[in-house]
């Protein structure tokens, strides 16, 4: 099962490098990683996305919650949950094909970016099932050039946070 995981880290040196070491020593896989700071600038929030049962994502967790550098830790997946990934897409489009894309653009809340000559960057937000569509519905209407995913983010919907914010 794919789950996500939120991880609050103090945001030093070597801290990224522990989360991942956890993962590699112990044959985790990492499906996605997003870093960035929070609003505390010592501290960071890692999203990362892996699969296994709910077991290992247990034991996951558990192995995570002991590095000194871990701040707290939450599997997004146990609970309702808003969940966001960016993609980018560079298409090369022909005349013929302009239509269609702008059409499959705006069916899937996307936009044009940039668009130089006959090559066009657009953006799309959505689940991962969502960008995957999204991306091979694109495919199918123009030339896939380029595509860049951020790998999800997620929010907890009712109470729960990773820490509270003052």
């Amino acid at each position: 099962m794919r789950h996500i995981i939120g991880i609050l880290l103090q945001n030093e040196s070597g801290a990224l490098n522990r989360v991942a070491g956890l993962f590699t020593n112990r044959g985790f896989n990492i499906e996605s990683l997003s870093v960035s700071a929070t609003d505390d600038p010592t501290v960071s929030r890692i999203t990362l996305v892996t699969k296994g049962s709910d077991e290992v994502v247990h034991q996951i967790v558990s192995q995570l919650n002991k590095l000194i550098d871990v701040v707290s830790v939450a599997d997004m997946t146990r609970g309702a949950h808003v969940e966001r990934e960016l993609a980018l897409v560079k298409l090369r489009i022909q005349a013929g094909q302009k239509a269609a894309v702008d059409a499959a653009l705006q069916t899937a809340g996307g936009k044009v970016l940039d668009a130089e000559g006959d090559l066009v960057t657009a953006e799309m937000t959505g689940n991962e099932s969502e960008v995957t569509t999204f991306i091979a519905d694109m495919a199918a209407k123009a030339g896939l050039v380029e595509v860049v995913r951020s790998g999800a983010l997620a929010l907890a919907r009712d109470g729960r946070t990773l820490r509270d914010v003052p």
